[in-house]
């Protein structure tokens, strides 16, 4: 009689994770957030991270069908992260109750890179945390295909909480709240990469 170990199916080989970084403001605290979570991702074996940072990419507000050949490396830089991830986690603050014009350039400068994954987000803010972004951001997604998972992490008065050294000063809750979010981004992640290789997703 065969048995098949469950453990070694291509299912339960790490989700490839997209990590964006969606400030490129001056001054800006994400990347302190950023190395914060990414230490959380690298104690796991099911996740393998890359980082897209809207700092990076130079993405002109007027889209177009037929981009100029610079415009063209510039995307280059992001899309096949974007096109190879399962799963994305987006890091955005709040400005002016809403998300970034950086981040919002870069989702839609793309399309099929979000068609059936899903997306996990971490906010950062004053007194909301960052909140009222991510739920604008989910009604992005959904016109996009995606799927946004429940659980978030929300920093309120992030610059508070951590340290020179970018430690979270009380890691107990954020740490547990993280691990909530990245499971729920896990099975999503390899759900759908095992139902898109049985039947792609025809949108």
């Amino acid at each position: 009689m065969n048995s098949t170990n469950p453990r070694n199916s291509a299912t339960d080989e790490p989700v490839r994770l997209g990590l964006i970084i969606g400030s490129n403001r001056e001054g800006r605290f994400g990347p302190v957030i950023a190395d914060w979570l990414l230490s959380r991702i690298r104690e796991r074996d099911d996740i393998e991270a890359d980082v897209v940072d809207t700092a990076d990419v130079r993405l002109p507000t007027a889209l177009s069908y037929s981009p100029s050949a610079e415009v063209t490396a510039e995307l280059a830089k992001v899309g096949p992260t974007l096109a190879g991830a399962d799963a994305f986690v987006v890091l955005t603050p709040e400005y002016n109750h809403s998300f970034p014009a950086p981040l919002k350039n870069l989702i839609d400068w793309h399309y099929t890179e979000w068609r059936a994954k899903p997306v996990a987000f971490v906010s950062y803010g004053g007194l909301s945390g960052g909140l009222r972004a991510v739920e604008h951001l989910r009604q992005v997604f959904a016109e996009l295909h995606a799927v946004t998972v429940r659980d978030t992490v929300s920093f309120h008065n992030a610059g508070a909480h951590f340290d020179d050294e970018g430690r979270h000063r009380d890691p107990a809750a954020p740490d547990a709240a993280a691990k909530g979010m990245l499971d729920q981004l896990v099975w999503w992640g390899r759900t759908l990469r095992e139902a898109k290789a049985v039947r792609p997703y025809a949108g």
